[in-house]
């Protein structure tokens, strides 16, 4: 049917894929909101900077979804999340009791003497 077996996509392509089916199908669910807040303080427009349109919020409610959609989905997938290990150890040493901290230091302990044995 088709001559091809195989579609490659780069990285940016699946993030614009995955931006573009949330912007074609939840975002414009953000004008429905936008109208239920609007129906529920009884007021037709949020301003009028825009004659006829309503204020401005009126004009971007959809965009508003998306700017939230897009920074959670950046922070999650694509912004880098450098972990040194001194970051690391913080996080072991504040979430872990003393006995565990100490039964850790063991184990690493014996886990490094037996790559210096294997090495050796």
């Amino acid at each position: 049917m088709f001559p091809w077996k195989e579609v490659f996509l780069l990285p940016v392509q699946w993030h614009a894929l995955a931006l573009g089916l949330f912007a074609s199908i939840i975002a414009p669910f953000g004008g429905f909101f936008a109208s239920g807040f609007k129906r529920a303080f009884k007021i037709k427009d949020f301003g009028d900077s825009i004659p006829g349109h309503g204020g401005i919020t009126d004009r971007m409610d959809c965009q508003m979804v998306m700017a939230v959609f897009a920074y959670i989905y950046h922070q999650s997938f694509i912004s880098p999340h450098n972990f040194s290990v001194d970051t690391i150890l913080d996080q072991i040493v504040r979430n872990l009791t003393y006995e565990e901290q100490k039964s850790l230091y063991q184990q690493l302990g014996e886990i490094f003497r037996e790559r210096q044995f294997m090495q050796s």
